[in-house]
């Protein structure tokens, strides 16, 4: 093979289609070749026995595998059967340990003497520091400033698991600034640091190590809908916001061609973007972003026309961000996922209809899936598996202040906090 050839060749398996790829400074490409090496060797080829041990850590630490449960109330309520993939009950509430323990494991294969990670709705830096805790490295956690008010008890437990938390003040203070002032520590101190990317974000070989860390979630329900329905689902649907969660329930689905793939986003309170002040009041990066490159790989964004990113919002603090995984952008482009979107109140509505009905509270990520199934059942086929992402105890405070702005059909009376 030619050296051209092989350029080419290696080019192709750090991009999907015209997504992904390094778009990262020269300090970092050691790291992320060291990254990659360790990626094929643990990882992929289980040199070592690596996925022999994270596979009974999960297990043993994790709680996997998760159930995939028939929900009867809402089965009955859109006449089909509806299957709940439940994430929320992974140790730690959230599908996130799967590929935080994966990578703070890997870390330790390399010899690495320190973590960091950045975190959004606390989920993926409670998940990190509960994996270093567990296996005994020092960890480091960004977050923004307006996560850290609307998240405290999940800045609480990364505190009692030992972790450092580090407020980030820049920009609006969200999942976005976080992963930049993660990078900026990386790049000094990559001999000695492994940073935990918390979703299939990042330069190569990020989106496929988390990846392939969270594919568990699908390969499990794949399984299971076969031993419970007889058959694979008309329709796998999932939350997306940087896409881990997404990718998880996906990647075991692609190649069948007849499981239709939806990727909910945070519609928000608006699809518009307001150039003039930077701001997108929503997070549906695949339904309205163009092409342009942030933290490393080229992707969907949210960006004004003169390629400035602009403000997300949601009111779940773990879909609020301006960027999306490049395989999932790449999925989308190609057809194979399709991207929808609800609204603030319809994840809302979701959250509460999911605890009333099922007895499940699920966190707000996942209630924007159940949104959408509320709005669009009919288009999902006889069979429909939803994953749930994650626990929604995390939200309550929220969900509380959200509700009393809103008259949601779903949502319980909550008068008796006046008497």
């Amino acid at each position: 093979m030619s050296t051209s050839e092989s350029d080419r060749e290696r080019d192709s398996e750090r991009n999907f289609g015209d997504y992904g790829g390094q778009y990262v400074p020269e300090a970092l490409m050691p790291a992320l070749q060291e990254l990659e090496d360790a990626y094929e060797r643990y990882v992929l080829t289980n040199e070592d026995g690596f996925m022999d041990e994270f596979r009974d850590r999960m297990r043993d630490f994790g709680g996997r595998p998760t159930p995939l449960q028939r929900a009867d109330r809402l089965s009955e309520r859109y006449d089909r059967e509806v299957y709940l993939k439940r994430e929320d009950l992974v140790h730690g509430g959230a599908h996130k340990l799967n590929n935080a323990l994966g990578q703070v494991l890997l870390a330790k294969y390399m010899g690495k003497e320190r973590i960091i990670a950045e975190t959004g709705a606390g989920q993926h830096g409670t998940a990190t520091a509960m994996a270093a805790a567990h296996l005994d490295v020092p960890c480091e956690i960004y977050m923004g400033r307006t996560d850290i008010n609307r998240q405290r008890p999940n800045v609480y437990r990364m505190r009692m698991n030992g972790a450092e938390v580090n407020p980030v003040t820049a920009g609006s203070g969200t999942l976005k600034e976080a992963i930049n002032e993660t990078l900026r520590d990386w790049a000094t101190t990559v001999e000695t640091t492994h940073y935990v990317i918390g979703s299939v974000v990042g330069p190569h070989p990020f989106p496929k190590l988390v990846r392939d860390f969270q594919s568990v979630i699908g390969r499990e329900a794949r399984e299971q809908i076969r031993e419970k329905a007889g058959r694979l689902p008309d329709s796998v649907v999932a939350c997306a916001g940087g896409g881990s969660n997404t990718m998880g329930a996906f990647h075991e689905f692609v190649p069948d061609e007849g499981v239709d793939l939806v990727a909910v986003e945070a519609g928000g309170s608006s699809l518009e973007i307001d150039e003039e002040n930077a701001l997108a009041p929503n997070s549906a990066t695949l339904s309205t972003g163009t092409d342009g490159v942030l933290h490393g790989a080229m992707t969907k964004l949210l960006q004004s026309g003169d390629g400035q990113i602009v403000e997300s919002h949601s009111v779940s603090a773990g879909l609020d961000y301006a960027g999306v995984g490049p395989e999932l952008a790449h999925l989308v482009e190609t057809g194979r996922v399709k991207p929808v979107s609800v609204d603030d109140d319809a994840a809302l509505n979701g959250f509460h209809r999911l605890s009333n009905l099922e007895g499940i509270i699920p966190a707000l990520e996942s209630s924007h899936a159940l949104g959408y199934l509320e709005e669009a059942h009919d288009e999902l086929g006889e069979i429909v598996v939803v994953t749930v992402s994650g626990r929604g105890d995390k939200d309550l405070e929220t969900v509380l202040e959200e509700t009393e702005k809103r008259d949601l059909e779903a949502a319980p009376n909550v008068e008796v906090f006046d008497s």
